[in-house]
């Protein structure tokens, strides 16, 4: 194939990553013939000045070397090598024969600019803080005054200090009374002169300057303010301070005056002992502090403060308790029956406070064990009750006070013993009431009249107590068995039932008799029998045997009583428990 010339582009300043195509149309020519291979060694040494295009021409010129492989088929495969080896070593492609006229100058016109160094960054500005806060007055007296302020929101580049200034009412002459920046938030101007009325400014400073001021709202008037004492006691120590044996005692009692008064304390008239009570005061109280309290620290303590010849006076009372002792004596006063008195008198110690009651307990000699009898009770005497017949009996009582229960308590020397006493018993004796009562007719038997076949009954009413005995009787004979007559006694109702009257049945009867211890006999009742009545029996006797005739003589006229206008005739009658009244029947 005809060889291919391309022209060099002029050099120019450019990074490598532009200068590489170039280099990528060069290798197009074939190779060069076999005896000229010592050119290769020329780019090696120019490989050093292009280092950043060493790193990316393998990448770069592995195309061209593959397509160069075709030309050189006749070439002998060992002069393939340096071709291969070439971009290894980021050496370009073998140059044409007019490249070896200057190739230190070609490689460093394609090499690019060296980086030039950066500039340092610079401080960022200084700024000056923000104007300080809450700027007042503290403190003034007649030659100086103090100020307080807080720092700036803004703190910027940072705070060296402060410069304090002032001027007079009415003046723009500024004086600036630090000579010194101070760096704490309060100052203190002094050697002023009494009644001069000043303006005051605070202005913070730091490198980048000095801050917006800061003012007070009002001038200050150079003058000692005087103010009278006084003491803000706490409600709490109003009334009477009370504490336990061993604890702590802290009393903090705020006062005001100007200018500082002078604080001293005294107890029962006398002072304090250092070693006993501490006593700290500053500006705007004072405190009491006892580290372990004693009950020697009870008393009334009076703290005082004076201004000049003003003064201000408080006194507070300071109670320190304990357990109290057990009650001085206890004695048995009595036993009787079920119960057992005891008395006793007031604990001699009673923990420097008010007794608040007392704890009675029991205890039986056989367990030994105490049971509460009694809590917070008020006397001196008590009868404890519901005690066990047979068991003997200890006891103790405890005293007690706002702190607890005496650690001890007051034992009984005796013991009350619950004897075992008989008991007789004699029954009451009642008088017997004497229920009983004769039994009488309350309702006697009347005269009845009734027809034959058809059941009648005769009726009375009897009472008595006990219940008395009925007994039915007809001519004086005793009514018994006689399926004829049904008697029966119903809650003193008698009535006797005659089943299918006859004319044997009519006549005079003996009645009902109760008994019980006497007798007592009902008047007899009658049946009367009208003419009609007789006929009529006459005829029937005629028609029956002989024993009804017989039955019918015994009724004959001369043996009846036949006047209509006597009582209704009774019917014969047996004994009967029950009777019911009635109208009369009388036979056709």
């Amino acid at each position: 194939m005809p060889a291919k010339f391309v022209k060099k582009a002029p050099a120019k300043k450019e990074p490598a990553k532009k200068a590489e195509p170039a280099k990528k149309a060069e290798p197009a020519p074939p190779p060069p013939p076999a005896p000229e291979p010592a050119p290769a060694p020329a780019p090696v040494e120019a490989a050093p000045v292009e280092p950043p295009p060493a790193e990316v021409a393998p990448a770069a010129e592995a195309a061209p070397a593959a397509e160069a492989a075709p030309p050189a088929e006749g070439a002998p495969p060992a002069e393939a090598a340096p071709a291969e080896a070439a971009p290894v070593e980021a050496a370009p492609a073998p140059p044409p024969p007019e490249a070896p006229a200057a190739p230190p100058e070609a490689a460093a016109a394609d090499a690019p600019p060296a980086e030039e160094p950066k500039a340092p960054t610079p401080p960022p500005p200084e700024v000056p803080t923000s104007e300080p806060l809450n700027l007042y007055v503290e403190d003034v007296n007649d030659t100086s005054v103090s100020l307080k302020w807080r720092p700036p929101e803004k703190i910027g580049s940072g705070i060296e200090g402060f410069v304090v200034e002032y001027c007079k009412d009415q003046t723009t002459d500024w004086v600036v009374a630090n000579a010194e920046l101070t760096p704490a938030y309060r100052y203190v101007i002094k050697n002023l002169t009494t009644g001069d009325l000043l303006h005051v400014r605070v202005i913070s400073v730091n490198p980048g300057g000095r801050s917006p001021p800061a003012f007070l709202p009002e001038p200050v008037n150079v003058r000692e303010v005087v103010d009278r004492p006084k003491i803000h006691l706490p409600r709490v120590l109003r009334t009477r301070f009370i504490r336990k044996v061993g604890q702590k005692v802290n009393l903090v009692i705020p006062f005001s005056g100007k200018p500082k008064p002078v604080v001293s304390w005294i107890k029962d008239g006398q002072p304090l002992d250092a070693q006993k009570v501490s006593i700290r005061s500053t500006d705007r109280d004072s405190i009491l502090f006892i580290r372990q309290s004693e009950r020697d620290h009870s008393g009334k303590y009076e703290m005082c403060v004076k201004v000049d010849s003003f003064e201000d006076k408080v006194t507070i009372i300071l109670q320190i308790v304990e357990l109290p002792g057990p009650p001085a004596s206890v004695k048995l006063a009595d036993s009787w029956g079920f119960n057992a008195a005891l008395e006793w008198t007031p604990p001699k110690d009673t923990g420097n406070t008010d007794i608040t009651g007392y704890t009675v307990q029991k205890a039986e000699k056989k367990t030994g064990d105490w049971f509460t009898v009694l809590e917070h009770y008020h006397r001196l005497k008590v009868t404890v009750s519901d005690l066990i017949m047979g068991n003997t009996y200890t006891f103790r009582i405890f005293a007690e006070n706002k702190v607890g229960l005496s650690e001890a308590a007051a034992i009984t020397k005796g013991a009350a013993h619950i004897e075992k006493t008989g008991i007789n018993y004699k029954p009451t004796e009642f008088k017997e009431h004497d229920f009983n009562e004769p039994p009488k007719f309350t309702t006697g038997l009347s005269d009845r009249a009734a027809t034959v076949g058809y059941a009648t009954k005769l009726l009375c009413a009897v009472r008595g107590t006990p219940k008395p005995k009925v007994e039915w009787m007809k001519n004086s004979m005793i009514i018994f068995g006689d399926p004829k007559y049904r008697m029966i006694n119903h809650q003193g109702v008698c009535s006797l039932e005659i089943r299918k009257p006859s004319a044997f049945d009519a006549g005079g009867q003996t009645g009902c008799e109760p008994r019980r211890s006497e007798e007592i006999k009902h008047p007899q009742p009658h049946i009367n029998k009208s003419r009609k009545f007789m006929k009529m029996v006459e005829s029937y006797i005629m028609e029956e045997d002989e024993d009804l005739e017989r039955m019918m003589q015994s009724l004959s006229p001369s043996k009846v009583q036949t006047q209509l206008s006597s009582p209704a005739a009774a019917i014969g009658a047996t004994a009967l428990s029950s009777f019911v009244y009635g109208p009369q029947y009388y036979l056709p």
